[in-house]
């Protein structure tokens, strides 16, 4: 390649034409995060955080009215058969509980899981999974006594051969200070 000459044309020097491509993938590759990011929205974002807020002290409620009735629970997932056991222990007997099984950051993940209590054996509560649940889970339980829902909220890693255990572990943001 001959070398250019001050008088030659801009386009046959080298220099502009590696500004100009520096800039073209720049505006390629902005364009293309724009995309993505207009395509795929973050679904963790919460836009109203005065409702979230009052939520969060709904739900201290709902788990220290849990923690007022002594309550305990084991749940086993059965991956085979599909079945949810529950082992239901302190002062409350509702007719049904429901197993929430939330996934961090996935919510096509979450599943619902709606228990009814066996008349043969007190504190034990069954309900059938749509399909295997496994990994890192938020796991709440809820359930009604007297018309004011309780809850039991843990985060728990979802293994084959372990029960989960609520109820055994403090309320997070209720601590006494």
């Amino acid at each position: 390649m001959t070398a250019a000459t001050a008088s030659s044309p801009w386009y046959k020097h080298l220099w502009p034409w590696i500004i100009i491509g520096i800039l073209a993938c720049s505006v390629t590759l902005t364009l293309s995060m724009v995309t993505i990011a207009v395509n795929n929205p973050d679904n963790l974002v919460n836009d109203n955080y005065y409702e979230a807020g009052k939520g969060i002290n709904r739900s201290l409620d709902r788990e220290l009215l849990a923690q007022t009735l002594k309550l305990r629970a084991t749940v086993t997932l059965d991956d085979v058969t599909g079945e949810a056991d529950l082992r239901l222990t302190g002062n409350s007997r509702p007719e049904t509980l429901v197993l929430n099984l939330i996934s961090p950051t996935q919510p096509e993940k979450d599943r619902k899981i709606v228990l009814a209590r066996n008349p043969a054996q007190p504190g034990r509560y069954v309900g059938q999974m749509s399909d295997k649940v496994e990994g890192r889970r938020f796991v709440e339980l809820l359930g009604v006594e007297n018309s004011q829902t309780w809850r039991l909220f843990e985060e728990e890693a979802i293994t084959r051969d372990k029960d989960l255990i609520l109820g055994d572990e403090p309320i997070q943001g209720a601590e006494k200070k």
